[in-house]
């Protein structure tokens, strides 16, 4: 085998087995793991920004009403998916808070005349 086949058997092996990737695969990668990353950071934000409105109780039992299809859309026109600096909703933090807020449920206090919270 030459030295030209022997490069591209390496090349092979490298790009296969050995998690070679070219500069173009590498960026797409560390975009899609920044992305992630601010998602999983601003969501939390989204939650908290929901739960602090007024009557937050109630107003997630209507959220939970939504269906889920729905409930992206309901985060975005409430704002709560909108970040300091920015004047549209994140999609990606609007879609990861709703599914936390779906995870929700609320726990009701029998001594106090409050009722619910939002656990």
């Amino acid at each position: 085998m030459g030295c030209s086949g022997r490069r591209c058997c390496v090349a092979v092996v490298g790009f296969s087995s050995l998690g070679w990737t070219l500069g173009r695969t590498a960026e797409r990668i560390a975009t899609q793991r920044a992305e992630t990353a601010v998602v999983a950071v601003l969501a939390p934000i989204c939650v908290e920004k929901f739960q602090h409105q007024a009557d937050a109780p109630a107003k997630l039992v209507e959220f939970n009403k939504v269906s889920a299809w729905n409930r992206r859309s309901v985060i975005e026109k409430g704002g709560w998916a909108t970040m300091p600096g920015s004047d549209t909703p994140n999609s990606a933090v609007a879609t990861a808070c709703a599914e936390k807020l779906g995870s929700l449920t609320l726990k009701t206090n029998p001594f106090t005349s409050e009722g619910a919270s939002i656990d």
